[in-house]
């Protein structure tokens, strides 16, 4: 994979906070190799993309695991959002399910945390199942992951949308922990000047599901992406939802209401705005149908998606979708899982970026001969330019 491995550099271009989030309750319950229950199943049904693989498919034996017929359990526990969560939990099992389609050797796994409660069993059962990587799911699984990896310290680890160098995780640096990070700030600069492209009313929003910096680095370059391009045309493009100076917005508290995604987004389009971007996993979908209402009322309103390609992942709002400012999660999670696999496995941060595609917009889908060429070939001179360095994405949010 490209770039698979980075220093920090970039975190050292952004500026660092504390945003941070209590996880899972009793994180100290977790014992040395202990074997919890777990509250949820693995999946044996390969109809969905949820399944929970436990055969690999044949490839080539080229790599080292495959050579030496090593055999590895790679374990992933979900958040909360599920993993039919149209976001991020969806795209780490499919990267957990290319790693096992690369590697004969591989096989994986999966325990769905309904609460946050959840994390510290599911972790314990994989402990005691000899997983040969255990990859956890968002910053709000940072604590239970941190005190595994410290109690068994031969454990790999991955855990995603979390580092040390975001102050997600916070203890002393434990080198069996590989941090799968996106500088989302950069394609959510594209998705903003995009946005400000596009609207017909001059106002666009984004809202967050909650008040955490993986979701206000997108919402910090949406919103930086909008007066970058109010700035190059002499416009007055709006942001509604946040402002990227004061760091006040619209938040809907979690991850699962779509209702209250439905409600914030009607109430973005009653003010005016055209363009939406919900940064809140599957409240996501509740702004979906807010935008496909307001449609079939002949409001023109569309949106952009985050983390995944929506078109691929909530393919029935694709009509609606412009594009998706998306993470490599599956590219980053695949070679953790593989890695580990090959006994390459170093720990450390990998950062997901415009230039080794872990941090990029979708393709148009329906929107290919609608988005202006002018703004195409606009956007492509911005990335090229974030890319070099010669146009900044600040943000108030750590990497």
């Amino acid at each position: 994979m490209p770039g698979r491995r980075q220093s920090g550099s970039v975190e050292e271009m952004v500026k660092h906070t504390a945003l941070m989030t209590a996880a899972a309750a009793g994180v100290t319950a977790l014992l040395l190799a202990a074997c919890g229950s777990s509250t949820s199943s693995v999946s044996s049904s390969s109809s969905t993309p949820a399944a929970a693989a436990s055969t690999s498919a044949s490839t080539s034996a080229s790599s080292p695991a495959a050579a030496s017929g090593a055999k590895l359990l790679g374990c992933m526990v979900t958040d909360t959002g599920g993993i039919n969560d149209k976001s991020f939990n969806q795209s780490a099992w499919q990267g957990m399910q290319e790693a096992r389609a690369a590697n004969p050797n591989i096989t994986v796994k999966y325990l769905q945390s309904t609460t946050q409660s959840d994390y510290v069993p599911n972790i314990n059962t994989f402990l005691g199942e000899k997983c040969g990587i255990i990859v956890t799911v968002g910053f709000l699984m940072a604590d239970a992951t941190e005190a595994a990896a410290k109690a068994n310290p031969k454990q790999d680890f991955a855990i995603v949308d979390c580092s040390y160098a975001s102050e997600c995780l916070s203890g002393a640096k434990e080198s069996n922990i590989d941090q799968l990070t996106f500088n989302t700030v950069q394609d959510g600069f594209l998705g903003g000047y995009l946005a400000a492209g596009m609207t017909k009313t001059g106002k666009v929003a984004t809202f967050g599901g909650e008040d955490f910096g993986t979701v206000t680095i997108y919402m910090d370059g949406y919103w930086d992406g909008v007066q970058y391009y109010n700035k190059q045309h002499h416009a007055s493009v709006q942001v509604l939802g946040w402002n990227e100076q004061t760091q006040k917005g619209e938040f809907t508290g979690d991850f699962t209401n779509e209702t209250k995604g439905e409600t914030v987004t009607q109430t973005f389009i009653s003010e005016g705005a055209d363009v939406i971007f919900p940064v809140a996993g599957n409240v996501g979908l509740g702004a979906a149908k807010a935008v496909q209402d307001a449609d079939s009322s002949g409001g023109h309103v569309n949106m952009l998606w985050v983390d995944t390609d929506g078109c691929v992942s909530a393919a029935q709002y694709c009509k609606y979708m412009i594009s998706s400012v998306t993470k490599g999660i599956q590219a980053a999670v695949k070679g953790a899982v593989t890695s580990a696999a090959s006994g390459s496995f170093a720990g450390g941060t990998y950062v997901g970026t415009l230039a080794n595609g872990g941090a990029v917009l979708s393709p148009f889908h329906d929107f290919s001969g609608t988005v202006p060429a002018a703004l195409q070939s606009e956007l492509k001179t911005l990335e090229a330019g974030i890319e070099s360095g010669s146009i900044q994405t600040p943000t108030k949010s750590p990497v």
